[in-house]
């Protein structure tokens, strides 16, 4: 999952999403340099990362990617699978997403010296571009696609990924219905066990 979900799953406790949003990077032990609050957000995206990398409908998504895109499938799927939730946040909240996103940037901003450098860094970006709402639309699927190819050095042009998503759209979006009510329920697990 991206960044979308990520915040989404963490609840109501703002400092738990930071630390959810922040945690790719985060590496190791270092979450341990956290408030407990973050520590846990942290440990949040990592059952999450974990129990999406395992799960077969998530698997099955990210192998018809796999030929053409390899290891990038899974980055690609991640950003895919925030673009149905976004198009679908009725369904998974009351608030509009515009108002969500905006509540959650200002979160950052309010929280910018918790926040690590490379989050600091990106945070401008994220916040002008808009990119929690970005990912409802096709068009911001493919910018933000654009966008994470070039952070990654067009090793695989990963824009190039909207035909598939566009090929699989209606498959792709039911196997993430399923796999994030799955997904969720996982979440509630474990936040009461952290």
């Amino acid at each position: 999952m991206n960044f979308l979900a990520h915040i989404y799953l963490s609840g109501n406790n703002d400092l738990l999403k930071i630390g959810n949003f922040m945690a790719d990077s985060i590496r190791g032990h270092h979450y341990l340099d956290y408030p407990d609050e973050i520590r846990k957000g942290i440990l949040l995206h990592r059952h999450i990362d974990t129990f999406t990398d395992a799960h077969p409908i998530y698997r099955k998504s990210k192998h018809k990617l796999h030929e053409k895109y390899g290891h990038y499938s899974g980055v690609i799927m991640d950003i895919v699978y925030d673009h149905y939730l976004a198009k679908n946040w009725s369904k998974y909240s009351d608030e509009k997403l515009d108002d969500y996103a905006a509540t959650f940037y200002k979160l950052l901003q309010d929280n910018y010296e918790i926040l690590t450098v490379s989050v600091q860094k990106m945070m401008p970006y994220m916040i002008s571009r808009n990119w929690l709402v970005s990912y409802a639309s096709l068009e911001g699927l493919e910018m933000i696609l654009f966008q994470m190819d070039y952070r990654t050095k067009h090793r695989v042009n990963m824009q190039q990924a909207i035909v598939e998503v566009k090929q699989y759209y209606t498959e792709f979006e039911e196997e993430f219905t399923l796999y994030f009510e799955e997904l969720q329920q996982h979440c509630k697990e474990k936040l009461l066990e952290l």
